[in-house]
């Protein structure tokens, strides 16, 4: 029986980022793949990023995962989204050359040291005493391994929908994961469905671009990784076209052809990214919708219709497509479909991503309710960090929501759990103005170079960004402008009011419409600073009292985050706390204070009375003789 340290179940984003952190960090791992050709194929649209997924990639590349460097070397479209709007809600977005990007993936993961792959589906974990041992092949292999990550995606009991007709399979052309799915059940898992859909994809060589709105990517600009260099590829544009009431009328006299609204799907779909049919009903007071026509690739046929998730049927489709400008035309190379897959409910694992009730498994991905690659990569780094760790005798690695948008993205899974396919917002986010994309790597780069996940190159990089970013605080505290009238005639110019007596340039800095490229035009005043410092340099100190005091605000957080909770703590005897409260405690084991105050339904004096007891808890044991 071959035998590795840890088994990644799936090639996906989730499966990429867990065997590759886990190789990294020195364990033997196996990546379970069920075609290799597929690694790190897209299997929905041709992008990377979009609001609060810009910051989930970003915080990966700190944390010396592969996603954002790969989207760099794959890219043909770079914007920054809400570039209008404060830092804390701007994200990044890149269209991805599809084939690149998969090819790039499967040269990353053979490259990768500690690291092989095979094909094989998995059909059981072996399991005893409640600790993982390894898996067993549908050809009957068994594998050992000390820790097992299961990333499948849209795999378990996959069921593709278009229109009224529907077939098993994982993705289109591929075949669904039944036994791994009846097998998580049988180790007693609670699972749920969940219903995810893509587009159809349409011939480029069909659709006339002529009178489409074009939307060109940024200029310059802003790579995906801390670490890349330069960005060298060309960018291409996409298209914007829209629905109309033609196409709204023909989408609601098809309805009863429609899986969503006949009864055939009845798992809970995406509310914030919903089908073409799903929008028309639901927003039926809206004259149109926005479609984006995304290119797959530089060589690729395919345009990626984003907006038109649809299951309806295929002459459906067509009729759709055709009442569209621009599509008029179109040719379909593929039909969209939907998809019911299973997942289990996520608030059954730990918030290292470890199941609760079986040591050393851990899952990532579409398997805890999520959708998108980005928090599917995000959990599949951290599942690896921690199988590693856990092989490594070394203490579990936890980001809390005070930390980083991974953190946000995982407590809300464990402690809250889901009822619908999850995705990432900045909304979401309580404290984002400290945890913007441009300070990723200041926040989690020193942890993933401890970690062994960053190399020393790249932490310099972040080192050397950290000292700039002091030489200017320090810098722009010091210099002072003087007042006079070439500087006001030039204050005025820039729409900002005279100085009568002088100002640090920190105090000039914090007027809204001064930037800081304009200080160099004041007074003949040199910064000797880096370019890609200065939009954090702004930040900083635009919104320096708002940054203060959610800093404060993390504080009390913290607090309740120190309050650790006793794994084996008996809830039931815990006096004042109602029956309800002690149930979702028992049932959830939350890790800490600040967990169990999250937890839907605990009140602020469930966590009062919580606090009293384990003072009293703490106390009675330091009593105890040999205490």
């Amino acid at each position: 029986m071959c035998r590795y340290d840890v088994i990644a179940i799936g090639a996906g984003h989730a499966g990429i980022e867990a065997a590759c952190a886990s190789a990294r960090m020195g364990q033997q791992t196996l990546l379970l793949t069920l075609k290799k050709d597929n690694i790190g194929a897209m299997s929905c649209n041709p992008a990377i990023g979009g609001v609060g997924k810009g910051q989930l990639v970003k915080e990966i590349d700190a944390l010396g995962g592969v996603m954002a460097r790969a989207a760099d070397a794959c890219a043909i479209q770079f914007r920054v989204l809400n570039a209008s709007k404060g830092a804390a809600v701007q994200s990044s977005r890149a269209q991805i050359d599809m084939q690149m990007y998969n090819r790039y993936m499967k040269r990353r993961v053979a490259a990768r040291k500690n690291l092989s792959i095979k094909e094989a589906e998995v059909k059981k974990i072996i399991v005893e005493d409640n600790a993982v041992k390894g898996i067993i092949t549908a050809s009957g292999d068994k594998i050992s391994a000390s820790a097992v990550i299961i990333c499948p995606g849209t795999f378990l009991n996959g069921l593709i929908h278009i229109g009224l007709k529907n077939f098993s399979g994982g993705r289109i052309n591929e075949p669904a994961c039944c036994w791994l799915a009846q097998d998580l059940k049988e180790l007693r898992f609670k699972m749920m469905r969940f219903k995810t859909g893509t587009c159809p994809r349409l011939d480029k060589e069909s659709i006339d671009f002529s009178g489409l709105i074009i939307q060109q990517g940024d200029n310059p600009p802003r790579a995906f990784s801390f670490f890349s260099k330069r960005l060298t590829n060309r960018q291409v544009p996409c298209y914007i076209t829209y629905t109309n009431e033609r196409t709204h009328n023909i989408i609601r006299d098809n309805l009863g052809s429609s899986p969503l609204y006949t009864g055939v799907i009845r798992a809970a779909g995406v509310r914030y990214c919903p089908s073409i049919e799903d929008k028309v009903v639901k927003f039926g007071d809206r004259e149109r919708h926005q479609i984006f026509l995304e290119p797959q690739g530089y060589k690729a046929k395919e345009i990626y219709p984003n907006g038109l998730s649809t299951s309806l049927p295929e002459d459906v489709q067509l009729k759709i497509l055709h009442s569209i400008k621009g599509l008029e035309r179109a040719r379909v190379i593929r039909f969209g479909y939907g998809i019911e897959h299973e997942v289990i409910e996520p608030t059954q694992l730990n918030p290292t991503l470890e199941a609760k009730s079986i040591r050393n498994l851990y899952l990532a991905g579409q398997v805890n309710g999520t959708t998108g690659y980005e928090e599917a990569a995000a959990q599949g780094l951290i599942a690896g960090i921690n199988a590693a760790l856990r092989l490594k005798n070394r203490e579990p690695f936890v980001l809390d929501r005070s930390t980083s948008y991974i953190g946000v993205l995982i407590d809300d899974l464990t402690t809250r759990g889901t009822l619908e396919p999850y995705r990432m917002f900045t909304s979401r986010v309580e404290y984002r103005l400290i945890l913007r994309e441009d300070n990723a790597d200041l926040r989690l780069g020193k942890i993933g170079y401890d970690l062994g996940l960053l190399d020393k190159k790249d932490y310099k990089k972040i080192t050397g960004k950290s000292q700039a970013l002091s030489k200017a605080a320090v810098f722009l505290k010091t210099t002072r402008l003087k007042p006079g009238p070439a500087v006001n005639k030039k204050l005025a110019l820039l729409g900002s009011a005279p100085i009568k007596k002088s100002f640090t340039l920190e105090e000039v800095l914090k007027r809204p419409e001064i930037h800081l490229q304009d200080l160099c035009r004041l007074d003949h005043i040199k910064l000797n600073l880096p370019a890609y410092v200065f939009p954090q340099i702004e930040t900083e100190i635009k919104y320096a009292g708002f940054i203060e005091r959610q800093k404060k605000q993390v504080e009390g957080f913290r607090n309740l985050e120190k309050i650790k909770l006793p794994a084996a703590l008996n809830y039931s005897v815990i006096s004042g706390l109602s029956r309800e409260i002690r149930e979702k405690l028992d049932s959830l084991r939350p890790f800490n204070l600040g967990q169990a105050s999250r937890i839907s339904g605990v009140t602020p004096a469930a966590v009062s009375i919580l606090m009293v007891y384990l003072r009293k808890f703490h106390a009675h044991r330091q009593r105890l003789p040999g205490a």
